[in-house]
């Protein structure tokens, strides 16, 4: 699991936008923003196209 999030953020976020970061706070700011919006707008197809946020969301309902 952990392998195949890595590959997707190498794909979509380092390799796709190709920035310079000017600094490391830069990085950690661009990183934190795709990190949220990876969670909380992008959909996922194995999550039956919701977000995560909301595939957790749900999840919890169903337990509680």
């Amino acid at each position: 699991m952990a392998e195949a999030t890595y590959k997707i953020i190498k794909t979509e976020f380092v390799n796709v936008n190709q920035m310079n970061f000017q600094s490391l706070r830069h990085l950690v700011l661009e990183l934190y923003d795709y990190v949220n919006w990876f969670n909380k707008h992008r959909i996922h197809g194995t999550l039956g196209y919701v977000t995560p946020a909301q595939y957790r969301q749900e999840a919890l309902k169903k337990v509680v």
